[in-house]
């Protein structure tokens, strides 16, 4: 009697597909998770004992524990409510969209890949393309934080560059949490980033009910001491020069602080310069209101042959094209010590008054990160090359014009790291950049700037207009 069971190939496929995943679940998996955690604890003790504001308890909790956090949140709860109400939807179908907005904003935290992956990602591109110059106005009182605030670097916003050139140079100080937008919504990337500890916003987003999620998350975070890197403005500037605050964020972290019991919460100004920001041709022209938009296509076909372009090019060349990328670090701003010194109390004031108060701090936060901006030698010699722009000038003029600016900005203070015996070389550079870049015409050692780079180069000295 013949026993034999024939099966179908596919039936057989699918066997041994459900057996690998046995095995693998059942006999690899709890040792390549054990492994991971070994890793990660590895490196926790590693960077813990180095960093001057520490990984926060809420960082390392399990993203689905802070997703339940925030969805059971009594505000959170009240806007779901309320939101159903206006839409005439049922509570639940609300309160599925509250679950769909946490998910996408809360982001998955992971240590090893933040200081092990992404360190070195953001410092290999930082100096891959740029010369990277840090500085610091008062390093003592940065390192007297205290151990309990929450810390906010707040800063300028030229390029996506910014995310990169930070993260790596405050890597070893602590780990950041950045507020980012819809174009870096993409896979892979979306996945980095929130392993990164990003957390992804919907910009000018008019949903009561997203923005109830948005504002709780941010409000947690803040309670819990996360360090975060906010934008003040917003969005990228267009024009070169700095932009009006935006209050939502700063809103959202002060609108219940009280000085007299909550933990502090510690601005500190960042001020960004490059010499050369990889996108300012495609940012100009935004301000054409005729310009087409262009593609994703082209956006990642164009940013693909810069990469390539990149690394094919030496370091000596690429400094050359892109110079310098400078980060100043300025006095931090405590809020208990400005809500003491102006009689403030945000949690107790109405929305008109608290949002007046937190536009006159946004200010003054503005005002600090202008003067720690760098002043770098693209943006003096194209304030030169404007000042003469109908004008041919000798290189030795030009300079002799850039060097009677470096003397003034030292005299009232700005930031301005060109020594005296450098100032030549820094110059020529600039220069040969300009050059380099098609951005002025050269004629019998003559130069004056092109018609067509006027607007450009006005991105560039619009970096430093603030000391004119």
């Amino acid at each position: 009697m013949d026993n034999t069971i024939t099966l179908p190939s596919w039936a057989f496929i699918i066997l041994v597909l459900f057996a690998g995943i046995m095995v693998l679940d059942r006999m690899l998996m709890p040792s390549l998770r054990w492994y991971l955690r070994r890793r990660v604890k590895k490196v926790m003790d590693e960077v813990s004992s180095r960093l001057d504001i520490a990984i926060r308890p809420f960082q390392l909790t399990r993203r689905q524990g802070l997703i339940d956090q925030l969805i059971f949140d009594d505000q959170v709860i009240e806007a779901v409510k309320t939101y159903a109400v206006e839409n005439e939807m049922p509570k639940t179908v609300a309160q599925e969209k509250a679950k769909r907005y946490a998910h996408e904003i809360v982001p998955a935290f992971n240590a090893y890949i933040y200081f092990r992956l992404g360190y070195w990602l953001a410092r290999n591109i930082a100096r891959l393309i740029y010369r990277v110059r840090v500085g610091f106005y008062d390093a003592e009182e940065l390192k007297n934080i205290p151990e309990d605030a929450s810390v906010v670097f707040v800063m300028n916003h030229r390029s996506n560059m910014d995310y990169v050139l930070v993260s790596f140079l405050v890597a070893e100080k602590t780990a950041l949490s950045y507020a980012i937008g819809e174009w870096a919504r993409i896979w892979p990337l979306q996945t980095l980033l929130k392993a990164m500890g990003g957390f992804f916003v919907r910009r000018n987003s008019k949903n009561p009910l997203y923005r109830k999620v948005l504002e709780r998350y941010v409000h947690l975070s803040t309670r819990a001491g996360v360090c975060q890197a906010v934008f003040p403005e917003g969005g990228l500037t267009k024009s070169g020069a700095l932009l009006e605050p935006k209050l939502g964020f700063m809103d959202y972290m002060l609108r219940e602080f009280h000085p007299e019991f909550d933990k502090d919460v510690v601005f500190v100004p960042v001020g960004i310069n490059y010499d050369r920001v990889v996108e300012d041709r495609t940012l100009i022209r935004k301000l054409d209101p005729n310009a087409k938009r262009r593609n994703q296509w082209y956006v990642i076909k164009t940013t693909l042959a810069f990469a390539t372009k990149m690394l094919l090019l030496s370091r000596k060349v690429r400094w050359r094209r892109f110079g310098y990328a400078s980060v100043n670090f300025g006095r931090p701003v405590s809020v208990k010590q400005y809500c003491d010194a102006n009689q403030i109390k945000f949690d107790e004031a109405d929305s008109t008054h608290r949002f007046e108060q937190v536009k006159k701090l946004a200010d003054t936060l503005m005002k600090h990160i202008a003067d720690v901006i760098p002043i770098l030698p693209i943006a003096l010699v194209s304030e030169v090359l404007l000042e003469n722009k109908n004008i041919w000038k000798s290189e030795l003029d030009l300079k002799s014009q850039a060097l009677q600016k470096i003397e003034s900005l030292r005299k009232k203070g700005a930031p301005i790291d060109i020594s005296s015996g450098a100032s030549e070389g820094v110059l020529n550079n600039a220069l040969t950049m300009l050059v380099g870049r098609r951005l002025v015409d050269v004629e019998a050692n003559l130069i004056r700037p092109k018609e067509e780079a006027l607007v450009l180069l006005e991105y560039y000295a619009n970096s430093i207009k603030q000391w004119q």
